[in-house]
């Protein structure tokens, strides 16, 4: 099943995001079968990230909020909130981006 997961960062933590963005990107790599893709969010490109997005491929969802918990990022409280959703494609057919 694919799930969008979508997180709000704590707007008082950049400094942590920075702290941990090498430890979060090799976490990233090791689950890289698992997210299939991420990236951070932000108001526009030249402003600090709020938070970010994940398309995940999980049997459900259980699995994917067990997964994200392990996340460095989540680990040091980078994250304010998460939401995780059930992602239906409308053309079943059609990659999603590796």
């Amino acid at each position: 099943m694919l799930f969008i997961v979508h997180f709000v960062d704590h707007p008082q933590r950049q400094a942590l995001r920075q702290l941990q963005m090498a430890a979060h990107l090799l976490w990233l790599n090791e689950h890289q079968e698992t997210v299939l893709q991420a990236g951070s969010l932000r108001e526009r490109v030249d402003e600090p990230a709020k938070g970010g997005l994940w398309i995940v491929d999980a049997a459900d969802k259980e699995t994917v909020l067990s997964l994200l918990k392990t996340d460095p990022f989540w680990i040091h409280g980078l994250r304010a909130s998460v939401e995780v959703l059930h992602w239906s494609k409308a053309f079943e057919d059609r990659k999603v981006l590796i």
